[in-house]
């Protein structure tokens, strides 16, 4: 347990003083990765194992009984006659090692319990084998079936760090073990995507290695589900170049695209903004002599909800709804309608239809396919997402009277609606929904409670919130860390940083692990109440979770903290320390800093921040950027009105009218009504005197004349114009000089 100090600002009594308590998690948190140079060569360096999904696990057992010590022949027997609770407490209770045959075969039978206390137990055989140097008492086969079963179980960066491993130790994991962890990966946020690709590129490199030899890549090298898998991993980092390379290297291993292929094209087009291309996946699918299947026609939906061409997906629906098979020319009609460029060479590998002339008939569907209720409520989603809540009700109706079981609401369908009505605030109608769920048999779940608690939130009902919680655990629905990220952004609204301390020290009591979005919630909550020291305290452990990466969200969260209080020093040791790490400052880091910036009342600080911003901007605009330097910066109407309120009020205008160039160039329309205020309320006596010496005289003249270019771009009587401007006979000093 740690202990984190109070700040001197921190408003809580000591029965309530801030502890970051560690909970272990069941299953434990997963061991570091492999490290090659712990394990020794396997006996057959590069043999693969078949772990392919089967109700036993195929253990390839080349010792017989004859070489099995006495001692492990009661272990054998049991694991033999599929005991492996017993045979866990045999290998538990005993102080030596087993056997490797004994060893690995333990592990593949716990890999395959499928659940969460026999994966603990594998992993803890792992640690044991790796703290004692003999992880190579354990065959292939073992290792990949817990790869499997780690990344079914949700331990996707554990199953990665044991198919690298596998790879430096000689050994060729069989394809399904490798393939499902980049499919996971695939699947992930963050970098999970790019990881996947590292993954499928290192064993492609060592198959083509070993391309000598087909005897021992034969179980190793991707299959089609392979290529899926990674295909999708481009398709969500929309990677078309990648996307491309990968499908046409499938022939080399073999591997032939199928319609789960196709279905992955399709959002790959979503993602690349390609929506004149989908009408031609679904035809190269027909073409190809490949049934479509339902996804497809989900994926296509999907497509055009999610480009908000909700038409078009609504035809699709409608055609699909009354038995019609040429949905490739209602799709032709919207291509027609909504045309778009073909750029460069990229899609016209993957779809050479989509540059060649139109000329033939479209392709009928080769059956007729009926809409689900996943179609439905994709369309729903559509509807949620323009606030149309009577087509969402109207949706809902329609479907509970079908007369097809498949088109019946889910649970899924009912969260849409509850998600509908929370968005425009509607929380007791919301609360309707719910109850109905309850009366009609269709069970709400987890998500459903999540969206009905952050509604709840969102209107600053604490109260309601916290008995909504309640009855998420009568209705014994226990809440996931998503629950809790709500609850403590909830607090964050109503200015309550000690309740989201209690609820982030309630969920790691309960075995929640905190996920990134959990710390840097949890920072923002002592952030905007002014606590930086203890914003830094929960950055540390942070740090110190191995289940977590800290990305530029947490580093910009505690510049965040200082700038809120003014320390503007303080901040900028911490971008120091960001870019030492690899981390550089975006928009949201300068946008912080400028405030700070503001609240410091330290204008020379700003002029620092407006070059550095400068010469990011200008680097964009002049192609400079690299691999290695820092992303092109594009920035917001927040950060440049701030910085120019701060140059105007320190009568800067030579750069304020740099920064409001800057702001017409990105589109943003400056306040020239507030600028206008500010000036005349603080500088509309700036050059009065007539009695300053020559030499100061002299050294205005430039700051004069930038005076007047602003005054110029505000639209003020200025020298440009040879007006006076006189705001009322008062403004005539002493003298009788004119204000201006």
């Amino acid at each position: 347990m740690n202990t984190v100090s109070s700040a001197p600002t921190n408003p809580f009594p000591v029965a309530q003083s801030l502890k970051f308590q560690w909970v272990a998690l069941a299953p434990a948190p997963a061991p570091p990765p492999f490290n090659a140079t712990t394990t020794s060569k396997p006996t057959h360096p590069l043999r693969s194992h078949d772990t392919s999904s089967h109700s036993e696990p195929k253990l390839s057992l080349s010792t017989g009984t004859a070489t099995i010590p006495n001692d492990d022949q009661p272990l054998l027997k049991l694991l033999r006659q599929r005991n492996t609770d017993e045979a866990w407490l045999i290998y538990a209770q005993t102080t030596r090692l087993p056997s490797p045959t004994c060893l690995s075969r333990l592990v593949c039978q716990l890999s395959y319990q499928n659940t969460s206390e026999a994966l603990t137990r594998a992993q803890s055989i792992i640690q044991r084998l790796r703290d004692e140097r003999q992880l190579h008492r354990l065959d292939a086969n073992s290792l990949g079936l817990l790869a499997m079963a780690a990344a079914k179980a949700g331990h996707t960066l554990y199953a990665t760090s044991i198919i690298k491993s596998m790879l430096r130790s000689g050994y060729l994991p069989h394809v399904k073990a490798w393939s499902a962890v980049v499919s996971r990966l695939a699947a992930l946020g963050d970098d999970g995507p790019t990881q996947a690709l590292r993954l499928f590129n290192s064993v492609t490199r060592r198959l083509r290695r070993l391309g000598g030899d087909a005897a021992i890549i034969a179980d190793a090298q991707p299959d089609t589900a392979a290529y899926n898998a990674v295909l999708n991993a481009c398709a969500n980092l929309g990677n078309t170049k990648k996307f491309v390379h990968l499908f046409d290297e499938m022939p080399e291993f073999g591997a032939k695209p199928d319609v789960l292929t196709y279905n992955v094209m399709v959002k790959l087009c979503a993602r690349a903004y390609r929506k004149d291309l989908l009408l031609f996946v679904l035809e190269r699918i027909i073409n190809q002599g490949i049934t479509p299947c339902i996804t497809t026609f989900h994926s296509l939906v999907a497509a055009y909800v999610g480009f908000g061409d909700l038409g078009t997906a609504e035809k699709i629906v409608q055609a699909m709804r009354e038995g019609r098979q040429d949905l490739c020319r209602i799709m032709r009609e919207s291509n027609f309608e909504n045309p778009n460029q073909i750029e460069g060479d990229v899609f016209e590998k993957l779809l050479p239809e989509s540059v060649a002339p139109i000329s033939n008939e479209p392709p009928l569907l080769p059956k007729v396919y009926t809409p689900n209720t996943r179609i439905y409520t994709t369309l729903m989603k559509g509807y949620m997402r323009e606030d149309r809540v009577s087509d969402v009700v109207q949706m809902l109706e329609a479907m509970r009277h079908q007369s097809d079981n498949a088109s019946h609401p889910d649970h899924v369908t009912y969260t849409t609606v509850v998600s509908a009505l929370v968005k425009v605030g509607s929380m007791d109608r919301a609360r309707q929904v719910l109850a109905e769920m309850a009366r009609i048999g269709v069970p709400a779940n987890r998500i459903t409670y999540n969206v009905l608690l952050k509604g709840y939130c969102q209107q600053l009902q604490m109260e309601k919130t916290k008995e909504l919680f309640r009855e998420m655990a009568d209705a014994g629905i226990e809440p996931d860390v998503v629950s809790y990220n709500i609850l403590m952004d909830g607090c964050i609204l109503v200015d309550d940083s000690a309740g989201a301390l209690t609820y982030f020290n309630e969920m790691r009591t309960r075995g929640i692990a905190p996920s990134k979005i959990s710390y840097t919630t949890l920072m923002k909550a002592f952030a905007v109440s002014g606590q930086p020291k203890v914003t830094n305290k929960v950055f540390d452990e942070m740090l110190k979770d191995p289940r977590v990466k800290v990305d530029l969200v947490a580093w910009n969260m505690l510049v965040e903290g200082y700038c809120r209080v003014g320390l503007v020093e303080e901040a900028k040791k911490i971008i120091q320390r960001m870019r030492e790490n690899g981390f550089y400052p975006n928009v949201a880091t300068y946008g912080s800093l400028a405030n700070g910036i503001a609240l410091a009342r330290k204008p020379g600080e700003a002029l620092l921040l407006w070059n550095e911003i400068k010469e990011r901007i200008e680097g964009k605009k002049e192609g400079e950027v690299t691999s290695s330097s820092p992303e092109p910066l594009k920035p917001d109407e927040g950060l440049l009105d701030t910085l120019a309120d701060i140059c105007v009020r320190a009568a800067f205008f030579k750069k304020a009218l740099e920064i409001v160039a800057c702001m017409e160039e990105n589109g943003i329309s400056p306040n020239k009504t507030k600028y206008t205020r500010i000036y005349v309320e603080m500088h509309s006596r700036m050059f009065t005197s007539k009695h300053a010496s020559k030499a100061r005289q002299d050294r205005r003249i430039e700051r004069k004349n930038a005076a007047e270019a602003f005054k110029f771009w505000l639209g003020l009587p200025n020298s440009y114009y040879g007006s006076e401007w006189r705001l009322e006979p008062a403004d005539r000093d002493e003298y009788g000089a004119d204000s201006v």
